[in-house]
């Protein structure tokens, strides 16, 4: 997949996560799942403040940045709609952060464990296994995934919609029916 051109590994991506996650209920739960994991694990590295050069930086910040750069790099598009939704979980991990360590560490653990079994719920229903079982890197993916498809819900980016759909063989209605 590294030599491919990022369009076609986009494609590829996106495709490849999208054969776990076909069923309306399914992709729903990730839609509530998938951000409540993030800001989950954002919270204890808001808590995390390092000083570089002087400056206080907080390692979710940090997180949030090398993540950005990632996804911009692979589609610019999706990459900024998603580094908003990254900005503004990072924004709500650090208000948690705020209310003191104790607060902030109890309310990552019960978001963390909501997050997961609306997740596997999700799975149950559709009936198969979670994609991060066959490739672990697939938990990098969900946020580019449900983000992609609200793209395409919105009507935005019809030829990337048409590839997926078209490696995933399914209908134009399929992809975004929820």
């Amino acid at each position: 997949m590294h030599n491919m051109p990022r369009a076609d590994r986009l494609t590829a991506i996106l495709a490849s996560y999208g054969r776990f996650h076909r069923d309306p209920r399914n992709r729903l739960t990730h839609y509530l799942g998938v951000p409540a994991i993030i800001y989950s694990v954002l919270i204890p590295l808001a808590l995390s403040v390092h000083t570089f050069f002087g400056t206080p930086l907080r390692l979710d910040s940090i997180v949030v940045a090398a993540a950005a750069a990632g996804y911009v790099w692979l589609d610019i598009g999706i990459g900024l709609a998603l580094t908003a939704i990254l900005v503004l979980l990072a924004a709500a991990a650090e208000a948690t952060a705020a209310t003191g360590s104790s607060l902030a560490l109890i309310t990552a653990a019960v978001v963390f464990v909501l997050g997961w079994a609306l997740q596997l719920l999700g799975h149950r229903l559709e009936g198969n296994r979670p994609a991060l079982l066959t490739n672990l890197a697939q938990i990098l993916v969900a946020p580019l995934y449900l983000t992609a498809e609200l793209e395409f819900a919105l009507g935005l980016r019809r030829s990337l919609r048409a590839d997926v759909e078209r490696q995933l063989g399914t209908q134009d209605s399929d992809f975004t029916r929820l």
